[in-house]
């Protein structure tokens, strides 16, 4: 899996964009609607940065920052560390580990937004369904 080129890893991952002048309160919504723990912030095709839940957790909730006036422009991360798809999926894992987050945006050679990739992905399929049903009935209760 490690090996395999970015743009195979990615194809089942959820995109989701919002721009810089989207509250925190409105960009949660729409993570949570979509299931995702991360959306990359864009102005047109490119990556301004990304939000992700601990984004959203150390840089608004635990300093007290009002969710539904902050913009994701003040508090995301900014520049996004970035993949190309052609690499290895080892390759934005090693960059995961060396900066500490989990989710890396994946732009081609003209800097356009193809997609994102997360640490999750590492998981093997066994793994991944487990959690999958584990969500499932979670949701049900």
């Amino acid at each position: 899996m490690y090996s395999q080129r970015i743009r195979s890893v990615m194809a089942h991952e959820k995109l989701l964009t919002a721009p810089a002048q989207t509250t925190v309160r409105d960009a949660a919504a729409l993570m949570e609607r979509q299931q995702v723990g991360a959306l990359v912030v864009t102005e047109g095709q490119a990556v301004s940065g990304i939000f992700t839940e601990r984004d959203a957790l150390f840089r608004v909730m635990a300093v007290d920052r009002d969710p539904r006036t902050t913009t994701l422009g003040e508090v995301m991360t900014s520049p996004a560390v970035t993949a190309h798809p052609d690499k290895e999926f080892g390759y934005a894992l090693h960059l995961m580990h060396e900066h500490g987050f989990r989710h890396v945006p994946v732009v081609d050679s003209n800097g356009r937004l193809v997609g994102i990739v997360s640490a999750r992905d590492a998981l093997d399929p066994e793994m991944e369904e487990f959690v999958c049903e584990t969500r499932r009935r979670t949701a049900i209760r």
